[in-house]
């Protein structure tokens, strides 16, 4: 007798479908989803589509149209330079960090993360590569063993996730920049050069914040 798998609400499932697909771009800003369209695409009733829309408009993800539809709310110019803000302080702290004491295994883990990037960019697999991404920066966020600001950098999770999928849309040839970045931030480490990672980190988000911003990436 095979396993029997545990019921998900229909809210959950609807929830979970849409906001799957925001975080990866695969309904990108702008654009406007009808409950139909979803129920459909589900295989549920359009109530449990309209309770989903709801807790998605709560995280600022959406935003309800009656009798139109639920839009997909664009990543903000503010929320974009907050996030990167963000990021710079903690990921650089972060690196000067880990490369004084990098973490038992710390080197493998980073060359194991950075193999998966090169194999789903090989694949043309955008969202496993955008995990890796959020993988390889959290392993240097979690390797300088500050317990809070793990916390504080995992609550950018999902706004990190999104970030990245929406930077590559708009351009796919930054994956391939960013996975070279991320190589010469690696090495850095391994040298024990905490400023000189953090330096290529600043240069690395300030692209990401281009990217985003629909501008050139440094030269």
């Amino acid at each position: 007798m095979g396993t029997r798998q545990p019921h998900v609400p229909a809210k959950d499932r609807a929830y979970e479908f849409v906001k799957e697909r925001i975080l990866t771009g695969a309904y990108p800003g702008g654009d406007l989803l009808s409950e139909g369209e979803v129920a459909e695409a589900v295989g549920v009733s359009r109530t449990p589509v309209r309770e989903a829309f709801l807790l998605l408009e709560a995280e600022g993800l959406m935003r309800l149209y009656p009798k139109r539809g639920a839009l997909v709310v664009p990543v903000s110019a503010d929320e974009i330079e907050d996030v990167m803000d963000t990021r710079l302080l903690v990921e650089r702290h972060a690196a000067q960090r880990v490369a004084q004491r990098p973490p038992a295994g710390f080197a493998e883990h980073i060359d194991e993360i950075l193999a998966a990037q090169r194999a789903a960019l090989d694949a043309g697999d955008q969202a496993a590569f955008v995990e890796s991404d959020r993988d390889f920066h959290r392993t240097i966020v979690e390797g300088a063993g500050n317990t809070i600001l793990a916390r504080l950098y995992d609550q950018l999770r999902d706004r990190l996730r999104r970030m990245s999928a929406t930077a590559i849309a708009r351009d796919p040839a930054v994956a391939e920049v960013f996975l070279s970045e991320h190589r010469a931030i690696a090495d850095a480490l391994g040298r024990g050069d905490g400023d000189g990672a953090g330096a290529l980190l600043a240069r690395h988000l300030e692209g990401a914040r281009g990217a985003l911003q629909g501008g050139q990436l440094p030269d």
